[in-house]
């Protein structure tokens, strides 16, 4: 189970777990290289290789897994001490998230992993801690130190930390908190009267009960004002301070759109599941991948169906 916090570092803080960031992205790329390097070497004809698109690579070099990448980075960080500073574990999570990116390309058959842009690493992962590392106020993250925590909604008891992640979204930090117990919750069992919905585009949901709920156009209400913020950023010079300024507007004006989206979704969810007398809810069976790939997309991305869907079963 996650929860999810608001941290508040300071300037230390924050250019200390900025700077992790560029390295488990610079870590990733490098990463991705080796794959890229490996699996083009061996996509020549039998007879001949290119000597000008493609690496050579010995025929009996294994393929970089994600155990010998991971091995190699205490010797990397003999050759390169920059590599020393972030905990070893969250450069090891960032090979793992690497190597879960190869493994769904590997199923699906498309969707080659892309190298990471300046700033398209916006999480780190701490997956292990000795103790609890919330006390009373603050998270204790490794190597960082202690910093504020908005604790809205305390752990409940029985509860242990196994993890931690550290989100940056546009200029404020979040903390997301996996949280574990050894409790086991007993399936629920019909009871209650049922109500059916029905999702749509033209009608977000319509309930058995003869109820309409209009659909909130949140992106296309607001999508003028980011389109001037988006044409803003795309005027400015690339590496200057306004450049990043812009970029930092259309962040947060992203981050707004789906504050809003979700928190009218939550709402909708809790009136739903603590109507009197009602026990059971059922939706239909939609194929919300189909919907986000027709003439409709932008609409139904807009819609958030999933979303709403996992806060319904949340609820």
């Amino acid at each position: 189970m996650n929860y999810c916090y608001r941290i508040c570092p300071d300037s230390n803080q924050e250019g200390t777990m900025l700077n992790w960031l560029e390295i488990s992205r610079k870590v990733y790329n490098y990463g991705l290289r080796e794959i890229k390097d490996w699996v083009f070497s061996r996509k020549c004809s039998l007879e001949h290789c290119s000597l000008e698109k493609e690496y050579i690579i010995p025929t009996n070099t294994p393929f970089p897994t994600y155990y010998n990448q991971q091995n190699a980075l205490p010797k990397a960080k003999k050759e390169f001490p920059l590599l020393s500073e972030p905990p070893s574990q969250v450069l090891q999570t960032t090979i793992r998230r690497l190597h879960d990116a190869w493994d769904y390309f590997q199923k699906r058959g498309f969707g080659f992993p892309r190298f990471k842009k300046f700033g398209q690493i916006k999480s780190m992962l701490f997956p292990q801690f000795k103790s609890n590392p919330i006390t009373g106020w603050q998270i204790n993250l490794p190597k960082v130190g202690r910093m504020p925590i908005n604790l809205h909604r305390p752990i409940p008891d029985g509860f242990i930390v196994k993890q931690v992640r550290v989100v940056k979204k546009a200029i404020r930090w979040e903390a997301i908190v996996t949280i574990e117990s050894d409790v086991s919750i007993p399936d629920s069992r019909p009871h209650g009267d049922a109500l059916g919905v029905d999702l749509g585009l033209e009608k977000f949901l319509t309930t058995s009960e003869k109820e309409f709920i209009c659909r909130p156009r949140f992106l296309v209400s607001l999508h003028r004002k980011l389109k001037l913020l988006q044409r803003k950023y795309a005027r400015t010079k690339k590496g200057s301070k306004n450049r990043e300024k812009a970029r930092i507007e259309v962040a947060k004006f992203h981050n707004h759109i789906a504050s809003v989206r979700k928190d009218w979704q939550f709402k909708l969810a809790n009136r739903l599941c603590t109507k009197q007398g009602i026990g059971m809810v059922f939706v239909e069976d939609l194929n919300l991948k189909a919907m986000s790939r027709g003439m409709l997309r932008k609409h139904t991305l807009d819609a958030s169906f999933g979303q709403f869907l996992g806060l319904l079963e949340w609820g």
